[in-house]
C-alpha cells in the first residue's frame, strides 16, 4: 500500500492551524511589547502547502519541519520572555503540546517514506508475515513450534535451517576436537630378549667354541706305566645373522602438515614391529634368514642335532592333552641342580590357565600369585614367565619350558636399529627404510628342559 502524503499533510496543517487561530483571537487583555508574534512562517500561511513543493512528498515534510522549527524558535524568543500572564502561559503550553504533536507525526512520516525508499518504493510489509514472525521468535528464544506448526500447514517442504549436521549451515562453525595421540593396537612382544643373553658383534658373523670336558685319567700304582689319556675335543658353533626389514612411505606434505611427528610415530611402530618378529623366531625361528628358534633344539625338532652337545630334553606331560602336577614337579628335579637358582617356567597364558588349577598331593595349588608389583607369579616355588609365542596346551605340543634362560639362549645383534631416509626413489613420498641384522641360537641345551604334551590315553 502506498503512503498517502498529500492527506495527511492537509491533516497536519489543519492540527498547526488551531490553536494558532486561538492565540490571535484572544481578549485584548493582555500587554506586550510589539511585536507580539512575528510574522508566520512562508511554510505555513494558510492551511495549505506551497505549490513549488505539493508535488513532492519529501519536500513537503522538509518545509514543514524547516517552518515548525522557524516558529517553535520564534514563539520561544518573542513571547516565552515577555509572557507573565496566567492566561497567555495556558496558550503557550497549549501550543507547545500542538508544536510536539506536530513534530511526533513529522518523523513518523519521515521514517515511512525513508522506509519506503529503501525498498525500492515499494511497501515495507512482508511478503509472508506468518513465517516472518516465526523466524523471529524462533532466532529469539529458541522456539520452533509456531514454525513447524506453520510448515505442515502450508506444506512449503523443509525449511532451509542452520545445523550441525551440515558444513554448509553451520557445521563448519563446530569443530569436533580430535586426540592428538595414537592408541596402537596391542602386539605382544616375547620377553626371551629380556630373559636371554645378548651381546653385540662387529663382523658379520658369529662363531662360538665348544669342548666336550673329554680330559682321559685312571688310577695307577706307584710304578704302574702313564699311558697316554685322551684330549679334549673343541667344536666351533657358528650363529649366523638373519635381516629383518620394513619400509613404510608417507607424502613429504602429510610430515609437513600433520599435527603429530609422523616420522617418530613410524620409527616406534617399526622397532615395536621387530621386537615382535624376533621374539617369534626366538622361539619357532628355522634358521633360514633368521635366528634358530628355542623349540628347535628339543628331541624331535627341526635342529635337534646342531649343537654339538645335543638336544634339550623333552619331558612327558603325564597326561594325555593335559598338564599334570607329577610331570611338572618330575621336570623340575630333571633339571641340573646347577641351573636352578634362575630357573623359570616360560608358557603363554592359556597353558598357566591350565596349571593353576594343579594341586601336590595334600591339596595344595602349585601355583601362587604375587602380591609385590614387579614380582612374577610361581609355580612349585619358581617363577613364571608369559611367552606368547609358545605353543597352547594341545596333545604333542611343547607347551612349556623350565630353566635358566640367560644360559640357555645367545641372542646376537649387529649394529642394531637402523633407519634410512629416502626422499628420492618414491617422489613424492619419503620412505622410511628401516633394518635390524640380528641371530639367535641355543648356547647350552643343557640348561633347559621341555614339557611335551603327552598325547596317549
Amino acid at each position: 500500500m502506498k503512503y498517502q502524503s498529500r492527506t495527511a499533510l492537509a491533516a497536519v496543517a489543519t492540527l498547526l492551524a488551531s490553536p494558532l487561530r486561538a492565540l490571535f483571537a484572544a481578549k485584548p487583555t493582555i500587554t506586550l511589547t510589539p511585536p507580539v508574534i512575528p510574522a508566520m512562517p512562508r511554510a505555513l500561511i494558510g492551511t495549505t502547502i506551497r505549490a513549488d513543493v505539493s508535488g513532492d512528498p519529501k519536500a513537503m515534510i522538509a518545509a514543514l519541519q524547516e517552518a515548525h522549527g522557524e516558529f517553535k524558535a520564534t514563539i520561544e524568543e518573542n513571547i516565552g520572555k515577555k509572557a507573565d500572564s496566567a492566561e497567555v502561559n495556558a496558550k503557550l503550553d497549549a501550543i507547545n503540546m500542538t508544536m510536539s504533536q506536530l513534530e511526533a507525526a513529522l518523523n513518523e512520516h519521515a521514517t515511512k517514506i525513508a522506509a519506503a525508499n529503501l525498498n525500492g518504493g515499494t511497501s515495507v510489509q512482508p511478503s509472508d508475515p506468518e513465517y516472518s514472525g516465526a523466524f523471529a521468535s524462533f532466532m529469539r528464544d529458541g522456539r520452533r513450534e509456531d514454525e513447524e506448526k506453520l510448515r505442515s500447514e502450508q506444506k512449503k517442504g523443509p525449511r532451509a535451517s542452520m545445523s550441525e549436521g551440515v558444513d554448509a549451515d553451520g557445521g563448519l562453525l563446530t569443530p569436533v576436537e580430535w586426540d592428538r595421540t595414537i592408541s596402537g593396537r596391542l602386539k605382544l612382544i616375547s620377553p626371551v630378549r629380556q630373559e636371554a643373553q645378548v651381546i653385540r658383534i662387529s663382523k658379520r658373523g658369529f662363531t662360538k667354541l665348544f669342548t666336550d670336558r673329554a680330559v682321559g685319567s685312571g688310577w695307577v700304582g706307584e710304578t704302574a706305566a702313564r699311558p697316554a689319556t685322551a684330549t679334549p675335543q673343541f667344536t666351533a658353533l657358528s650363529f649366523g645373522l638373519g635381516e629383518i626389514y620394513a619400509n613404510a612411505a608417507a607424502s613429504q606434505d602429510l610430515l609437513d602438515d600433520a599435527e603429530i611427528d609422523l616420522a617418530d610415530w613410524l620409527v616406534g611402530e617399526i622397532d615395536t614391529e621387530f621386537s615382535r618378529q624376533e621374539g617369534i623366531a626366538f622361539i619357532s625361528g628355522d634358521g633360514t634368514n633368521k635366528p634358530h628358534g628355542l623349540l628347535g633344539y628339543v628331541d624331535g625338532g627341526a635342529h635337534d642335532d646342531r649343537h654339538p652337545w645335543g638336544a634339550i630334553e623333552a619331558l612327558n606331560s603325564g597326561a594325555a592333552a593335559a598338564f599334570t602336577a607329577d610331570g611338572m614337579v618330575d621336570t623340575i628335579y630333571k633339571l641340573p641342580a646347577a641351573y636352578t637358582p634362575n630357573a623359570k617356567w616360560y608358557m603363554n597364558r592359556t597353558s598357566l590357565g591350565a596349571i593353576r588349577k594343579l594341586k601336590d598331593g595334600q591339596g595344595n595349588f602349585l601355583w601362587q600369585p604375587t602380591f609385590v608389583a614387579g614380582q612374577p607369579s610361581t609355580l612349585a616355588g619358581y617363577p613364571v614367565i608369559d611367552v606368547p609365542d609358545m605353543p597352547n596346551v594341545a596333545a604333542g605340543n611343547l607347551a612349556a619350558l623350565f630353566g635358566d634362560m640367560r644360559e640357555t639362549y645367545l641372542v646376537i645383534d649387529r649394529i642394531g636399529l637402523r633407519v634410512l631416509r629416502d626422499p628420492y626413489t618414491n617422489k613424492p613420498y619419503i620412505c622410511f627404510y628401516a633394518t635390524k641384522r640380528v641371530g639367535g641360537g641355543v648356547k647350552n641345551p643343557d640348561a633347559m628342559k621341555a614339557i611335551k604334551i603327552g598325547t596317549g590315553t
